[in-house]
């Protein structure tokens, strides 16, 4: 896996070439325009990665990981028969981040302790469901299956929270973000779906402002879709729902502001800002071993390309 320490600061591009990145690589690859392509011409022959004048992709999945045991593995194969898109090779993924961070907080066994912490409550029971895989159903969890379509989406192209964690006493929807903006609208403006009928008119009761604003003129749409189906589903399952925006330090400072102003929050129905280093934060509490050092050290070299003036960006204000 390749960051600070093993990237050059600054890559030449030309009109026609791009060099790979790595440092002391002196290989020059076809330039690419417009969408990313994994072709051969674009490749790297010593380093087997895919570049582009901003950013490059690995050439397994597996490469951009840094848990894939063979229980690893199991786990990475089943989400990703419920998935609907992924570009984990990609090394500005948000998914392969999402993947080797909540991986890691699941895999010691520190999950509950963050969440305690977070929430400031006495968490017992945790399971952690990326991208709508439960483990412990084995599937799309049922829950989230029925809040889609309780709302008028199909379980097929239904909402997917990036991560879910389902625990005693509240329900977690992290959405999380790298380089993107919490900014979308709906592909079809006239198809509100059952958004503001659903849940027995649920919208009226957590919304203070009206579909057309929220979701077409805020371009606050997947927002306003996870605080629809998890306040839902935490009413269900009669415990209190938390929403985060989980975002890098630098960016979308202003979101819980800017999305916050539109909805009905509680005691029991919050939502927040979370930051990828504060996250990093409780991890440098912890007891050292060999995956503390090998997360705090991806954490610290972690990069998201390359800017307009080719030089490297460093993902991560620690």
């Amino acid at each position: 896996m390749y960051g600070l320490k093993e990237l050059k600061t600054a890559i030449v591009i030309e009109d026609n070439s791009v060099e790979c990145p790595v440092r002391d690589c002196s290989v020059k690859v076809d330039r690419q325009r417009k969408s990313f392509k994994r072709e051969k011409k674009y490749q790297c022959p010593t380093h087997k990665i895919f570049v582009s004048p901003t950013t490059f992709e690995y050439e397994t999945e597996q490469d951009n990981l840094l848990w894939f045991d063979s229980k690893d593995k199991l786990l990475y194969d089943e989400i990703k028969k419920v998935k609907r898109e992924s570009r984990i090779s990609r090394d500005n993924s948000e998914d392969a981040l999402t993947w080797n961070v909540m991986r890691f907080l699941d895999r010691q066994e520190v999950l509950k302790d963050f969440l305690s912490q977070l929430s400031n409550k006495n968490i017992k029971e945790a399971e952690l469901i990326l991208w709508s895989y439960s483990p412990k159903e084995n599937s799309d969890w049922s829950l989230l299956n029925k809040a889609r379509i309780e709302f008028g989406e199909t379980v097929a192209r239904g909402s997917e929270p990036d991560i879910i964690i389902r625990t005693d006493k509240v329900l977690y929807f992290l959405e999380a973000k790298l380089t993107a903006k919490n900014e979308t609208k709906p592909s079809d403006v006239h198809n509100r779906k059952k958004y503001e009928t659903g849940g027995n008119n649920q919208f009226k009761q957590i919304f203070k402002s009206d579909y057309e604003t929220v979701a077409v003129k805020e371009k606050r749409y997947e927002l306003m879709r996870f605080w629809i189906l998890g306040s839902w589903m935490a009413k269900q399952m009669g415990i209190d729902f938390e929403f985060y925006s989980l975002v890098m330090k630098s960016r979308e400072q202003k979101i819980k502001e800017d999305f916050g102003k539109h909805i009905i929050e509680t005691p029991e129905r919050k939502f927040s800002r979370m930051t990828w280093e504060q996250i990093y934060d409780y991890i440098k509490t912890l007891t050292n071993n060999k995956e503390k050092q090998k997360i705090t050290d991806y954490y610290e070299n972690k990069t998201i390309g390359y800017s307009s003036n080719s030089t490297i960006i460093k993902a991560f204000d620690i």
